[in-house]
């Protein structure tokens, strides 16, 4: 049922299939909002998936875009019972700025999650005490375990679960070999990536220091894949964020970037060999 699913997933399946539902009527946002009397910051919201939705809204603006199928009204009304109350996040707000918010509710809907950070291994790959030692270098000691909890419970939700995403990560040589918490912690984190190559859902990829320069050399970046919707991407540091639906550009410029770096990164029996490689150069260290 729709209310077992997370808020930001009902929120999303509104979002979709009303903005559908308008342009297929030929109404601008503008006019919906004229014939409801609503204000259009409403509707923009509702259409930006960043707000909960009533049932008497939602009856009004399905009215209004011609939508009378039973089955249909019936599913969307229960999307929209389900669009209110706390994100699985919400234990971990604290530490959750409103842009990760947003990418969080988008990631729990995409089918494909392709990710590379050039720097240092990606949340989504990290053991707890190589998250650990990571944020204690960057964030106030208060803050630590609940992010570290945050990035445990994210990787639990996408690797623990039957149905999900597929994930493909590039990994950086230079993040593999940086050795952050030491060598023993470095050691167990190559384990753990070893493990999480043979899951069923994950393509480990390695980006060798051999592969030189590319557009994304300093800038770690996930792209977000939807069947029913296009593509986002999401560029993290401090001055990044979730793209804009209509930065088609920007987005195509990191699909071809990422496409560029998979063609001539390691993959397979490579990758093993690589890590074993690094774990071996630790021994003496």
């Amino acid at each position: 049922m729709a209310r077992d699913i997370d808020p930001s997933l009902n929120r999303r399946r509104l979002r979709i299939e009303l903005r559908k539902a308008r342009e297929q009527t030929g109404l601008t946002q503008r006019d919906a909002v004229k014939s409801l009397e609503w204000s259009l910051s409403k509707l923009i919201r509702i259409e930006a998936g960043t707000v909960s939705l009533g049932v008497t809204d939602l009856r009004a603006l399905l009215q209004l875009y011609e939508v009378t199928d039973p089955e249909v009204v019936a599913e969307l009304e229960e999307a929209a019972r389900g669009s209110k109350g706390p994100s699985w996040w919400a234990p971990y707000s604290d530490v959750v700025s409103a842009q990760y918010a947003l990418y969080l509710g988008y990631e729990g809907a995409a089918d494909t999650i392709r990710m590379y950070n050039p720097i240092v291994l990606p949340g989504l790959a990290q053991t707890e005490d190589y998250a650990t030692a990571l944020l204690s270098a960057l964030t106030q000691e208060s803050r630590v375990r609940l992010q570290v909890e945050l990035r445990v419970t994210r990787q639990e939700r996408f690797f623990e679960s039957d149905h999900g995403p597929e994930v493909d990560i590039v990994l950086d040589e230079a993040a593999l070999r940086r050795q952050v918490g030491g060598p023993a912690v470095l050691r167990r984190q190559l384990d753990h990536i070893k493990k999480l190559a043979e899951h069923p859902r994950a393509t480990i990829r390695v980006l060798p220091f051999t592969a030189g320069a590319h557009y994304s050399i300093g800038t770690p970046f996930i792209l977000l894949g939807f069947k029913d919707d296009d593509d986002l991407v999401y560029l993290e540091g401090p001055s990044g964020g979730l793209s804009s639906r209509d930065d088609l550009e920007l987005t195509a410029r990191y699909q071809e970037c990422f496409e560029e770096i998979s063609a001539i990164a390691y993959e397979g029996d490579r990758v093993i060999d690589l890590l074993d490689a690094i774990k071996e150069s630790l021994v003496n260290s």
